[in-house]
C-alpha cells in the first residue's frame, strides 16, 4: 500500500476504564478532535472504579462520543482509513465495549481494524506535541494501574526494563488519598494538598529493589503512611494531612526519578519522556524536570488532557501500527492483563 498518496486519518477509540473517548487523527501527529466523556462523578460515590457501572455508561455514551469526534474534526466516516482500539489491558467489561464498537464500525464501512495496547497509547502520546520526538528513547508509564519503565526501541517496539512489584504508583496515590480523608481520585487531590505542606516534614521510605535496578514498589511506603495515621490516633496526636502529602508524594517521586535517571545512564540514551495519569503530577514533572537538565537530558511530557486516558493517544499508536502492517480479525477481543509488546 502507498502511504505517501494522501493523509493518512484513524478513527481511534479508548474505554480502558471509566472514560470513554474517541478522537481523529491525522498522520500519527495532528490531532484533529479528542472527545472524552468522563465518568468520574459518578464513581466518586463508591470511592473508586465500579466495572459494572463503568460497562454500562460506556455503552451509553460511545455511539455520541464517536459522533461527535467525527463532527469535531469536520470528517465523515467515509474519510477514515482505518479504524484503532484500545483491547488491553483494563476492565474486560469496559474494554469489550470498546472493541464491539470498532469491530461494528470497521465491519460496516469495510475498514482495516488496528488493536492497540494501553500503555503503547499512553507512551505515543509523546508524539502529539513533540513533533520532534522519535525513537530510541526511555519512557517512564505512570499512571493507576500501570507503573513501567520501558525503552522505546523504535515505533511499536518496546523493552520493558522495570516495573511495579505491588502497587502502581497511582494505586498508592489513591489509597492514601482514602486514608487521610480525601476521597477520589486520589492522585489530582495529593498534588494540590501537599502545596500546603512540608515534603521533609516525615520521613517515609523508598523502595529500592536490590536485584532489579528499574523495578518499583509502593506497597511499603503506602503501609508507613497507614502505620503513620495510626500511630497518631492511638496516641491522640493530630496529624497534619497536607505534611503526610507532601512527604508521601515526595518519597514516590524520589525513587521514581532515582531509578528512571539509573536507567538512561545505563543506557546511554540522552531521550527520557513521562507518560501515564500520574505524569500530570506537578512535583513529579518538576523533579523529572530537574533531574534532566541536571544530567543534560531532552525531557517530554504531555499536556495533562494526554496524560489521562483519551483516544487521541491511542490513534497515534493506531496510526504507527497500521503503517507497520498491523491488521487484527473479527475475532480480535479484550484481552484484560495484555502485556506490552504482545500482539
Amino acid at each position: 500500500m502507498d502511504t505517501e498518496k494522501k493523509d493518512i486519518l484513524i478513527l481511534a477509540i479508548e474505554s480502558s476504564c471509566d472514560e470513554t473517548a474517541a478522537a481523529v487523527v491525522k498522520n500519527g501527529r495532528q490531532v484533529l478532535s479528542n472527545v472524552i466523556s468522563s465518568q468520574i462523578d459518578l464513581h466518586k460515590l463508591y470511592g473508586g472504579v465500579v466495572p459494572e457501572i463503568a460497562s454500562r455508561k460506556h455503552i451509553e455514551k460511545i455511539n455520541q462520543v464517536i459522533e461527535e469526534a467525527l463532527e469535531n474534526a469536520e470528517v465523515t466516516l467515509d474519510d477514515i482509513d482505518a479504524i484503532g482500539v484500545t483491547y488491553g489491558p483494563g476492565l474486560v467489561g469496559a474494554l469489550l465495549v470498546g472493541v464491539a464498537e470498532a469491530k461494528a464500525i470497521a465491519y460496516a464501512k469495510k475498514l482495516p481494524l488496528v488493536g492497540v495496547h494501553h500503555i503503547e497509547g499512553h507512551i505515543s502520546a509523546n508524539y502529539i506535541e513533540n513533533l520532534e520526538l522519535e525513537p530510541p528513547f526511555l519512557c517512564l508509564v505512570v499512571s493507576g494501574g500501570h507503573t513501567h519503565l520501558v525503552c522505546v526501541k523504535d515505533y511499536g517496539t518496546y523493552e520493558i526494563l522495570g516495573r511495579t512489584r505491588d502497587d502502581a504508583a497511582g494505586e498508592a496515590f489513591d489509597k492514601v488519598a482514602r486514608a487521610i480523608g480525601l476521597g477520589y481520585p486520589g492522585g489530582p487531590k495529593i498534588d494540590k494538598l501537599s502545596k500546603e505542606g512540608d515534603p521533609d516534614a516525615i520521613p517515609f521510605p523508598r523502595a529500592h529493589i536490590e536485584d532489579s535496578p528499574y523495578d518499583f514498589s509502593f506497597s511499603g511506603v503506602k503501609s508507613a503512611v497507614l502505620n503513620y495515621i495510626n500511630g497518631c490516633k492511638m496516641k491522640g496526636i493530630e496529624y497534619n494531612r497536607a505534611d503526610i502529602a507532601a512527604s508521601f508524594q515526595k518519597a514516590v517521586t524520589d525513587v521514581l526519578v532515582d531509578n528512571a535517571m539509573h536507567a538512561v545512564k545505563e543506557y546511554g540514551l540522552n531521550k527520557f519522556a513521562i507518560a501515564g495519569g500520574v505524569a500530570s503530577n506537578s512535583s513529579l514533572r518538576a523533579a523529572m524536570k530537574q533531574a534532566c537538565e541536571k544530567n543534560e537530558i531532552e525531557f517530554y511530557y504531555p499536556s495533562p488532557i494526554f496524560c489521562t486516558d483519551n483516544a487521541a493517544m491511542i490513534g497515534v499508536a493506531a496510526y504507527y501500527e497500521y503503517i507497520n502492517g498491523t491488521r487484527h480479525g473479527w475475532d480480535l477481543n479484550a484481552v484484560p492483563n495484555l502485556k506490552l509488546g504482545e500482539r
